[in-house]
């Protein structure tokens, strides 16, 4: 097999082209044996012109006659691509609980089910179809169900968020699973190649109740409003769980449970140091969600080609290194998006950014991060860094109203140190409306100075960034875990039959990540049982 790279066309160049198009570069007569598209790109970087990139795998006769001809200078011979094995158990087990239905319960359930182990997810929030329903009332009328949200149900945060598909962990057999089990749960077949792929919320709305139907359809079960809430251990080994269900506190024997909960968990965070399950704290980002005008991004981007249908909605990945020895960043941009209220807690206020497939909608918003650490926390208890994000949340529930209206500041207000009267010309998109504020009340000292700095270095990558109409929304602390549950090599907690997983689990930062998490722990598991 050769791989092909750097295959330059003109911009809004038609994928069914490309095959006609790679054999008169490569110079060839003979057909393709075979012929896929690895990935796709676009190149707006200069104004005169853009490109469409390819890098394409192909199989031909005489391939190392094409390699030392010297028609194409990219091309190089590569390995068909590895497949996880199928995994299939042979002999009677307990079945192994899943806490958590994201995307590394999801798949840890998905492998688990097609392995014949017939796992038991319990999912403290509700199916998707309900779910919305609690989340959109709550945008509405300022009414939160702790237990139904943004952050807890069927397919955790990722349900309500741009569906970001890019992770920086290695692409292999278990990466390649998460996005072939995505497509054949409804997902766009071009998230296989596209070099930015996406799902949105309405998309993700569909996978996550598909991949269910799979899960149940192999054995598994799903049991929604089922809250973990204690742990039974005897000899460091896991004994039973407790678990809270709509008709009260039920005991189930357990001895394989894989801990999927989330970053935002806490009451299970509290409980399982409580229990004496390995907690360290871990670094996290605190900021707000900015936003611009999606034309300012896509000018700034796209220079003379925004606009062009094959484009779409720009997006920007900024970060700064600052002489106050401070690091910020971007996280999770949402072109064409909006900012929610995603609260998990009673009188605590979270921000977060959401996007459906077709960003379409007026502004872009994006996370903008100050990297936080211990030395921030005020303590070396375990679970000191969710203290400091519970205090910020409450600053900013206050600041708000007490109501869920959210704090927000003109960019040209925050950069001149004084408060927002008004917003200006970028109206605030946050569901639950905002007050205009001084953020300033909101962060301790050094983290305000730090968003000062970082928006105009920001404005020198990305000109625009620094607008003074721009918004800033407080606040955003879930960036991801304030705790890493401690694990060996194969997965396990020194508490023997916990495997803790995924984002909360301090493990993973994306839906990619997490849901290949998942899939590993489970492995893991697999091999124990085994």
């Amino acid at each position: 097999m050769l791989r092909v790279s750097n295959l330059k066309f003109p911009l809004g160049f038609a994928d069914e082209d490309l095959a006609a198009a790679t054999a008169k570069i490569l110079k060839l007569e003979q057909p393709f044996r075979s012929f896929k598209i690895i990935r796709k790109a676009t190149d707006t970087r200069s104004r005169r012109a853009a490109w469409t990139i390819y890098t394409i795998d192909i199989e031909i006769d005489k391939e190392d006659d094409l390699l030392s001809s010297g028609v194409w200078g990219f091309i190089e011979k590569v390995s068909p691509s590895e497949k996880l094995p199928r995994i299939i158990n042979t002999k009677p087990v307990e079945r192994p609980i899943i806490v958590g239905s994201g995307p590394a319960g999801m798949f840890a359930g998905l492998v688990l089910a097609e392995a014949g182990l017939c796992p038991l997810i319990l999912e403290r929030g509700k199916a998707v179809p309900e779910r919305q329903k609690d989340v959109e009332h709550f945008w509405r009328r300022r009414e939160l169900n702790p237990e139904s949200n943004v952050q807890f149900g069927e397919g955790g945060a990722g349900t309500f968020s741009d569906g970001k598909l890019m992770s920086g962990i290695k692409k292999d057999a278990v990466t390649a699973k998460v996005f072939e089990e995505l497509v054949a749960a409804g997902a766009p077949e071009d998230i296989l190649y596209l070099a930015k792929p996406h799902l949105g919320t309405d998309k993700l709305y569909h996978i996550v109740q598909n991949i269910r139907a799979k899960i149940v359809s192999l054995g598994g079960e799903y049991r929604f409003e089922h809250r973990l809430d204690d742990i039974i251990v005897k000899d460091d080994k896991l004994r039973a769980i407790k678990v809270m269900t709509p008709s009260g506190m039920v005991e189930m024997p357990c001895s394989k449970l894989i801990l999927a909960i989330g970053h935002s968990a806490r009451d299970t965070f509290e409980m399982l140091y409580k229990r004496q399950l390995p907690l360290v704290q871990k670094a996290f980002s605190v900021g707000a969600r900015i936003e611009h005008h999606q034309s300012t991004i896509n000018q700034a981007l796209q220079h003379d080609f925004a606009g062009h249908p094959a484009l779409g909605a720009a997006d920007y990945k900024l970060s700064v290194h600052l002489p106050n020895g401070r690091s910020a960043y971007t996280f999770c941009m949402c072109p064409g998006g909006v900012v929610v209220a995603a609260a998990s807690e009673c009188g605590r206020l979270v921000t977060n950014g959401m996007s459906y497939y077709a960003r379409n909608k007026q502004n872009a918003n994006s996370a903008l991060l100050v990297g936080v650490s211990s030395a921030d926390f005020g303590g070396d208890h375990p679970l000191q860094g969710m203290y400091f994000q519970r205090k910020l949340e409450e600053t900013a529930f206050a600041l708000g109203g007490k109501n869920y209206q959210a704090p927000a500041q003109k960019v040209g207000d925050l950069l001149k140190q004084r408060p927002s009267k008004a917003l200006g010309a970028v109206t605030p998109s946050y569901s639950c409306g905002v007050v205009p504020s001084d953020l300033s009340r909101l962060f301790p000292e050094e983290i305000t100075e730090t968003l000062r700095l970082a928006i105009v270095e920001m404005d020198k990558k990305l000109h625009g960034f620094a607008d003074e109409e721009a918004t800033l929304t407080g606040i955003e602390t879930r960036s991801s875990s304030p705790v890493r549950m401690l694990r060996d090599n194969n997965n396990q907690s020194p508490i023997k039959g916990i495997y803790p997983s995924g984002e909360g689990a301090g493990y993973a930062g994306g839906i990619v990540s997490a849901a290949a998490d998942g899939i590993k722990t489970a492995l893991n598991l697999y091999a124990e049982v085994e």
